[in-house]
């Protein structure tokens, strides 16, 4: 059985992680971008962000002042047995939020959406959020999420529902639209690791984009030819825009764009778009049913992308 107590110091080196870390494919989009950059504004950006990334590592110290959104994403074992349950797993995890922020891994950023009240330590109505996987084994495999917002407000996010007689010509438009308004407003952080949601309700559409944005490997393709495809040629569009390093110019405007699906109605397509930081943040432990802890830079939660 794995401890509460197992679960508090896993939770909060998690969150700790991933505020003060990124991970080694996005550390590789940075090195990549570096050698293929052809403006030197956008250049020095990447490099002098890379530099700065490595030293908060080292001295674990903030990635960046906005530490965003508090999110969880948990992969559950369905022979894995959790001390108090997953009730108790959710308590530990909110007392770790308040820890961390108390500790300065977070900053004091969520508040009331009328009042503006805030409540001192990140926790409160439906935040941190949880979303879970049920998968068969006796672990249980948390990641954490920073989810900025910058990459979340003012542009990062967008739904529409597309009319089946505009299909895959009215979702490219609408994609290519919003990241455009998106860096050109200055509310995302290009270039963005960009996650596409299509089909679905409105909010399986969203989801699907979140996930994709932030828990898919910068590199990964989807396994189906023609989601690929897609993702490619958005890829590639996305990145002819010139808008580089924090919108400073260049050939690297996103570091990936994932898209992910579900079925719809044959009513219409919901097409969304989350927007992931060009520092996408995010950690993730594996507690196994001995209790022994391994920290892993892949969540894995498409099944192998």
């Amino acid at each position: 059985m794995i401890s509460q107590k197992t679960l508090e110091n896993s939770i909060y080196d998690t969150i700790r992680r991933g505020s003060c870390s990124i991970s080694p494919d996005v550390e590789g989009a940075f090195e990549d971008a570096i050698k293929i950059e052809t403006s030197e504004i956008s250049k020095k950006g990447f490099d002098a962000t890379l530099d700065s990334l490595k030293k908060c590592r080292a001295r674990d110290s903030l990635a960046c002042p906005d530490t965003g959104w508090p999110l969880f994403f948990i992969k559950m074992g369905n022979d894995a047995q959790i001390e108090g349950g997953l009730p108790a797993m959710e308590e530990t995890a909110r007392q770790m939020v308040i820890k961390a922020t108390q500790d300065g891994y977070l900053r004091k950023t969520m508040k009331h959406p009328l009042t503006g009240e805030d409540p001192g330590g990140n926790v409160g109505m439906n935040m941190p959020n949880f979303s879970y996987k049920f998968i068969p084994g006796d672990s249980f495999q948390i990641t954490y999420v920073a989810k900025g917002g910058g990459s979340e407000c003012f542009g990062g996010s967008r739904l529409r529902i597309v009319a089946f007689a505009d299909g895959l010509v009215g979702i490219k438009k609408a994609v290519v639209d919003w990241y455009i308004a998106a860096a050109r407003a200055g509310a995302i952080c290009p270039p963005s690791v960009l996650g596409v949601g299509i089909g679905g309700t409105g909010d399986v559409c969203m989801h699907l984009a979140k996930k994709a944005a932030t828990l898919r490997l910068i590199g990964s393709r989807h396994p189906e030819p023609m989601i690929a495809d897609l993702e490619n040629e958005l890829y590639e569009g996305i990145n002819s825009l010139g808008i580089g390093a924090m919108g400073s110019g260049g050939n690297k405007s996103v570091f990936a764009v994932n898209v992910e699906y579900s079925l719809t109605h044959i009513a219409g397509i919901a097409v969304g778009i989350s927007a992931n930081c060009w520092i996408a943040r995010r950690a993730t432990t594996r507690i196994n049913s001995d209790g022994s802890i391994e920290k892993l830079d892949d969540p894995n939660w498409f099944n192998g992308r």
